[in-house]
């Protein structure tokens, strides 16, 4: 089977470690020192021969959209007690078996593959008898927050707070920047119009939108912050 490869194409996106931390809702200094300890390391060599991550003078890192979503999966699993060496032991293993790059960002493993989860709940079970209900509540997650393309089976784009909000993470528009839902509309955007005392009422007139959508990128903006 092919190895699915996305590295030369445009679209992948671009996601510091400020843009992790936001929009995982992850603590800056965690997201930092795991890409640098595990990702970078373990799997950057192995993917990219040289890093996972861009790096400007080796403190400045960014990382592709699919990686954003393997990290998703990655602080998802240790929410639930399982180790990070172990997530990597079993990441390899998933991997190989599905023979794709992206194992954390691909509809086989997230969706429609829980048997896969089943085959390898031996390696990231938690010892303490954990049951593999967890992992199911994990893939029932991502199937809220992201979708995935049909061809290749890797994620096409993230909800960073549920389907219930506009903001939608999509590496095509606006280099993966959150954006309104069906627009190129940046949600920093609006929330710097309203913050120079623009009105969402007028906001909505301007651009088309509902007060809901404005309503949806303030709020994410201002919770990011």
């Amino acid at each position: 089977m092919k190895v699915i490869s996305h590295k030369n194409e445009l679209g992948f996106g671009i996601y510091t470690i400020p843009d992790i931390s936001r929009l995982l809702k992850i603590e800056r200094r965690k997201v930092t020192r795991y890409i640098s300890e595990y990702w970078d390391e373990n799997q950057g060599k192995k993917l990219f021969s040289d890093t996972y991550s861009w790096t400007i003078n080796k403190r400045n890192k960014a990382v592709n959209f699919y990686v954003l979503i393997e990290l998703f999966t990655f602080f998802e699993l240790q929410k639930r007690g399982v180790k990070a060496k172990t997530i990597l032991k079993a990441r390899r293993s998933i991997s190989k078996e599905l023979s794709i790059e992206y194992p954390f960002a691909s509809s086989k493993l997230l969706t429609d593959g829980k048997n896969i989860w089943y085959r390898f709940q031996d390696d990231i079970v938690n010892a303490d008898g954990t049951s593999q209900t967890n992992f199911i509540q994990i893939i029932e997650c991502f199937a809220t927050m992201v979708d995935f393309f049909d061809d290749s089976f890797l994620a096409r784009q993230f909800w960073p707070f549920g389907r219930n909000s506009s903001i939608v993470v999509d590496p095509h528009h606006q280099f993966g920047q959150p954006v309104i839902n069906g627009t190129n509309i940046n949600a920093e955007v609006i929330y710097s119009m309203l913050r120079s005392g623009e009105p969402t009422s007028a906001l909505a007139v301007l651009y088309g939108l509902t007060e809901k959508e404005i309503d949806d990128a303030i709020n994410f903006c201002r919770t990011a912050a």
